[in-house]
């Protein structure tokens, strides 16, 4: 499948925003809300669409790929980049996820070369977190919230 990336729109962070997952993945749900959408089009977050011009899933960079509170705990020293995704929900186990990973890795890569990435995901996510091994992460941090307790992974470059 090849993908591409654009700049997120109004258009696509909508579809992505009212996308609903199953249990337990439903954590991942978001709200249509002037709040979501005014993070998603900051310019940290991209769509990414497959050669049909369908969209199957986005990325964002920055703090928008960390969790506040693991910020507060000082989980993310400066030096990595952290990245955060999503697949729309109908693609997910499907087996798609590595050649969408391995899209959103090379665009980071590309634009930030000489940085280690760095990602946070829920526990719970034990699919995720088997792909993000498959590329090379480790687990580096784990943290508690009131909802969920993540892990951040790194990868050197």
């Amino acid at each position: 499948m090849n993908f591409t990336s654009q700049p997120m729109t109004k258009k696509a962070a909508t579809e992505i925003l009212e996308w609903r997952y199953p249990y337990p993945y439903d954590f991942y749900n978001n709200e249509l809300d002037d709040e979501s959408m005014s993070e998603m089009l900051e310019g940290t977050y991209h769509a990414v669409r497959t050669e049909t011009g369908d969209l199957f899933g986005f990325y964002c960079t920055g703090n928008s790929a960390q969790v506040p509170a693991g910020r507060l705990l000082g989980i993310y020293p400066e030096g990595s980049i952290d990245f955060g995704l999503g697949i729309r929900p109908a693609e997910t186990g499907q087996g798609k996820g590595s050649e969408f990973f391995a899209f959103v890795q090379e665009e980071i890569v590309r634009k930030h070369p000489d940085s280690p990435l760095r990602l946070t995901v829920a526990t719970f996510n034990k699919r995720a977190i088997r792909l993000y091994e498959k590329f090379g992460f480790i687990k580096f941090k784990e943290f508690k919230t009131d909802f969920a307790v993540f892990q951040t992974m790194e990868r050197n470059k």
